[in-house]
């Protein structure tokens, strides 16, 4: 399912953001169930709560997707034959400087 996901172009930035954007919506769910509806503070925290369980899916989804980017960019690198991950730990950071030294690669 991840790979079809990222091969339809959608990529762990979106996962991610639309997961930031559901803890907001929560809160907006929330504030206006409670203004516009008669049914009490009750019904206002099932509909935050039910649209604020999105958020852990959606981040969740955004790692799996950020996984299969980090596997395809490494099989890229393998195809033109570049240094693969072990010289640099994850690809993303600089292991000679303790693993938090972020790496900048030239375009």
């Amino acid at each position: 399912m991840i790979k079809q996901l990222h091969s339809m172009g959608i990529r762990s930035s979106l996962a991610y953001t639309a997961g930031i954007a559901s803890i907001g919506l929560s809160v907006a769910s929330w504030v206006i169930s409670k203004g516009s509806e008669n049914a009490g503070l009750d019904r206002a925290d099932r509909w935050g709560i039910f649209v604020g369980e999105w958020a852990p899916t959606l981040f969740a989804l955004g790692v799996a997707l950020r996984m299969e980017e980090m596997r395809e960019e490494e099989e890229m690198r393998q195809r033109m034959g570049t240094s693969t991950d072990t010289d640099t730990g994850t690809g993303m950071f600089d292991k000679s400087q303790g693993g938090r030294t972020p790496v900048h690669t030239q375009p």
